[in-house]
């Protein structure tokens, strides 16, 4: 029996209804051990997260993906789970904790631990139950955790592993230091950020008896961070630079601390910027680290001149002034009993000594004046957690031979044995890979996992599994510590494609579903997450975890900026769930998803698509007041009337368009394919061409063959539809009546892909083709010319193609009913005022005499086509003015371009309408 469908499509009323029932019967893994695997692995989101307009378009183009592989009868795994996340767990239970009046260094570490424990019992994993709103098809019956035990096995392995073989090894180094959470984070958890600074110059002496070729007894150097001059070490200048050639190798003697400090040459002081000279601090900037160790500075002789949270220290030499220690790097607030900020002092006590250098502007009355510094927006890096600007800092941490690990990876990549779609973000990823840092993966947190290592009272190390193990390789009666950090997430995460397979152990699942068969990711995680997964994966593996990787872009707002908070644009994927279902928003991120382009958020196309779901719905309807239910068969019907021949064909050529669209990934052109045969083909053409055949009277057996051919093309419709509409089909699915026991009486979730094979006749189908292109240009004219659509017109082929004959000849009751023609005459037209239609080629002359003032819309279309033609110009004279297009606000050269090509299309319109009347 059907189940009668409400007059109105609800998404509300199935969605927890159907995806509760998926989840309850094993849908999500129908039991196939002995069908081909497909499998692909989520990217496990932050256990605090929630889900954002990123997830939902990262997610659904998964589910897109794992729905058709399932459809194909695959195993299909999609492997899913939550990330610890360090950092954000740790800030959130230790938020909580200040909302009691309380912190986390009242507890020891693992009193901490168990309370970030009964935290993720509690409130974690909210992301998990928003994706299953998205209709997620996720194996969460397997739902991993990246703190699991069997995945701390397979992290405290790899570690071990790694430091045995030499590529894991402890080193000083600058790290990106966090001075709010006291603790080193990755490049991507730093935010570039323009904001208000200064930029100062000042005077370094030359040592006695030093000058310059001019006779200049200092080198002028500038900064935009005064207060590490405190630990500066040389003066870099280009080797070419003509006016320092003659003090390479000299001294200058820096104000306050009076350290005598070297002239080195190096490339990285630019001739062109400033003076040409650079202040190198090698333990607090990135690029003068880089210039110390080249100019023979060890990292272990580096001076670090803050502590962990900032504040001013006293470095190796001692020769920072007392008067500076326990001060805040630039904040001037009291700190040590002091009201001013290091910055602050650093500028105010060269100012006094004369090695400030004041900056001379000039007003807008053009009269100069003097400041202590020159006003500049600069770059500046801030945590994206603590909040604070980012510290370059000289700590001892705990590196991977990122560069070691990288090699195999990229020989993969440029043998095609892993494929990168699109393919122009490989040189990106080559660029990267080769040259590649050493990566950090020490954290100094208690949430996470605690490095394996050991060290006695001599600093010897020992990494080992257990602490059992590190004492064994000490000896009896050696008293070991553990190192109190915790690996970067991205270590645990990268292990990802096979840890939650099972790994280290050999286990049924591994074997069959690693390697995995692809990866979808965003472009933003290829460095942190796909490339390092690609490291882990032939480390500990033997090869690449996927053969494909697919990168994805960014969704961005209506204007094309990228979401913010700050700038108040994000967008709330449950809310566009709630106002238009889950199906129409994963419809928009498919159809939008062109590779290599980012994605433009535009409700009014998520509504469309609502609108879109809303047709299908009324279709089925329509079908069902009709008699048409489902079919018991996967091939197509036996079909002798034209257009159940034609619709048979057109499933075939759409699902041939889609499944040639998913091998090459393009999720655009697949829903675009689904779209077009459902809206188009489907429920305008194919349901108003039968129409006929259940009217009184007419043959039983013409109704039999279309009610079966009806019901199969619907069905056909559903299969093809779900993996991109899951709900939406799952119910339409099972509203048709369906007998027990036949081939088709299951879920739609595990049912199968289209194969239609069936045999249709050319003669047929291009009959109906020509009718349909008949019917669309015909009704174009009605429209152009202002002519009613249900009018009726006589209509003349003075030379018809054998085709355009055979389909008048037996087609007219559908010409007429479709395009209003009748009659339509074989033969030449009389003279006077007409149109011309084509159809497929065949010219139709439509007499127009009485049927519309010829003069008074030859008027008409003039005004308007001129009207349109000078808007056009106007618009392309704007377009083509560099300035406006570079300056003007981003929207308002949208709204041009619009207004440019909705003008454009007017004119071949209205053209076209007046050369019909000719």
């Amino acid at each position: 029996m059907s189940t009668e469908l409400s007059t109105t499509f609800d998404p509300a009323a199935i969605e927890t209804r159907w995806y509760t029932h998926w989840e309850e019967s094993g849908g999500f893994r129908p039991e196939r051990p002995d069908a081909e695997p497909f499998t692909i692995v989520n990217p496990p989101p932050n256990v605090t997260g929630s889900l954002h307009i990123g997830h939902a378009l990262d997610n659904t183009l998964q589910d897109i993906v794992i729905r058709y592989e399932r459809l194909r009868g695959k195993d299909a795994l999609w492997v899913v789970g939550t990330d610890h996340a360090g950092i954000a767990t740790q800030m959130v239970v230790e938020r909580q904790m200040e909302e009691r009046q309380d912190k986390r260094t009242n507890y020891s570490r693992e009193q901490f631990v168990d309370k970030v424990w009964e935290w993720k019992a509690e409130s974690g994993g909210k992301i998990t139950h928003q994706l299953r709103r998205l209709g997620c098809s996720m194996d969460w019956s397997r739902e991993q955790f990246t703190m699991d035990p069997h995945f701390t096995k397979a992290v405290l392995k790899t570690f071990v592993d790694l430091y045995n073989d030499g590529l894991i090894y402890r080193d000083k180094r600058l790290v990106n230091w966090d001075p709010k959470l006291k603790t080193a984070i990755s490049d991507l958890e730093v935010e570039q950020q323009t904001i208000a600074g200064q930029f100062w110059h000042f005077k370094y002496p030359l040592e006695d008896g030093v000058t310059l070729d001019d006779g200049q007894d200092y080198i002028e150097v500038a900064t935009t961070r005064p207060e590490t001059m405190l630990a500066d070490m040389a003066v870099a200048v280009h080797p070419s630079d003509d006016r320092y050639k003659s003090v390479i190798g000299k001294h200058v003697v820096l104000p306050i601390t009076g350290r005598r400090v070297p002239i080195v040459a190096d490339e990285h002081a630019d001739p062109e910027l400033g003076s040409g000279a650079v202040k190198i601090t090698p333990g607090h900037d990135f690029n003068d680290f880089e210039v110390g160790k080249r100019a023979g500075i060890a990292p272990a002789d580096m001076l670090n001149m803050f502590d962990e949270n900032a504040n001013v220290c006293q470095v190796a030499d001692g020769l920072i002034p007392d008067e500076f220690l326990g001060l805040h790097r630039f904040r001037a607030e009291k700190v040590a009993g002091e009201a001013k900020g290091a910055r602050e002092l650093v500028i105010e006590r060269l100012k006094q000594s004369g090695h400030l250098i004041p900056h001379i502007a000039k007003t807008k009355k053009g009269e100069e004046v003097e400041m202590d510094a020159e006003p500049r927006q600069i770059a500046t890096p801030f945590g994206d957690r603590g909040g604070v600007v980012i510290e370059p800092w000289l700590t001892d941490q705990w590196y991977v031979d990122a560069a070691k690990l990288a090699e195999k990876p990229i020989a993969q990549v440029r043998s095609g044995e892993v494929e990168i779609v699109p393919k122009s973000w490989e040189k990106t990823f080559f660029n990267w890979m080769e040259n590649i840092q050493p990566w950090c993966v020490s954290r100094q947190l208690w949430w996470g996992h605690q490095i394996p290592a050991w060290f006695d009272g001599d600093g010897n190390v020992y990494v080992a599994p257990s602490e059992e193990e590190a004492q064994a390789q000490a000896g009896e009666g050696v008293a070991l510590t553990r190192d109190p950090d915790v690996l970067d997430t991205w270590f645990s995460s990268a292990l990802w494609p096979f840890a939650t397979l099972g790994w280290p152990d050999k286990t049924p699942l591994l074997d069959k579903h690693f390697p995995n068969s692809l990866l979808v990711s965003g472009f933003d995680i290829l460095f942190f997450w796909d490339a390092r997964m690609m490291m882990m994966g032939n480390y500990n593996m033997g090869e690449a975890p996927w053969p494909r990787l697919y990168l994805h872009g960014l969704v961005r707002a209506a204007d094309g900026a990228k979401m913010s908070k700050s700038k108040g644009n994000v967008v709330d994927p449950l809310g566009l769930i709630d106002q238009y279902g889950a199906d129409a928003l994963r419809f928009f991120m498919a159809a939008m998803e062109s590779q290599g382009r980012d994605i433009k958020m535009d409700e009014k196309r998520v509504e469309g698509y609502r609108n879109f779901a809303t047709k299908l719905w009324n279709a089925a309807r329509f079908c069902q007041s009709n008699g048409i239910g489902a079919s018991d068969t996967v091939k197509a019907p036996q079909a002798r009337l034209a257009a159940n021949q034609w619709i048979i064909g057109e499933v075939q050529q759409a699902c041939a368009e889609i499944e040639s669209a998913m091998e090459d990934l393009r999720f655009d052109a697949a829903a675009n394919a689904i779209y077009q045969f459902t809206w188009s083909r489907f429920c305008d053409w194919y349901l108003e061409l039968i129409k006929p055949v259940f009217a009184e009277g007419a043959s039983e057996d013409a109704a039999a063959e279309t009610r079966a051919v009806a019901g199969w093309a619907l069905d056909q419709i559903l299969v093809m539809l779900h993996p991109f509409m899951p709900f939406i089909t799952e119910e339409l699915w099972h509203a048709q009546a369906r007998t027990a026991g036949s081939e088709r009486a299951y879920d739609l979730i595990v049912a199968k892909w289209p194969d239609p094979r069936g045999q249709v006749s050319k003669q047929a189908t291009d009959a109906i083709d020509w009718v349909i292109d008949l019917t669309s240009n015909v009704r174009s004219a009605r429209n152009e010319l202002g002519i009613a659509p249900g009018a009726k017109l006589a209509a003349f082929v003075p030379e018809p193609s054998e085709l355009a004959k055979a389909t008048i000849e037996r087609s007219s009751a559908a010409i007429e009913r479709l395009a209003r023609l009748a009659p339509v005459t074989v033969g030449e037209a009389p003279d006077g005022p007409a149109m011309q239609v084509t159809a497929l080629g065949d010219v139709f002359i439509i007499p127009l005499e009485g049927i519309i003032d010829i003069e008074a819309e030859k008027s008409r279309l003039e005004k308007a086509l001129a009207a349109s033609q000078k808007e056009a110009r106007s618009l392309e004279g704007r377009l083509s003015n560099a300035n406006f297009v570079e300056r003007a606000k981003p929207e308002a050269v949208e709204k041009a371009r619009a207004d440019h090509a909705h003008h454009s299309a007017e004119v071949e319109r209205l053209t076209a309408a007046l050369a019909r009347l000719g």
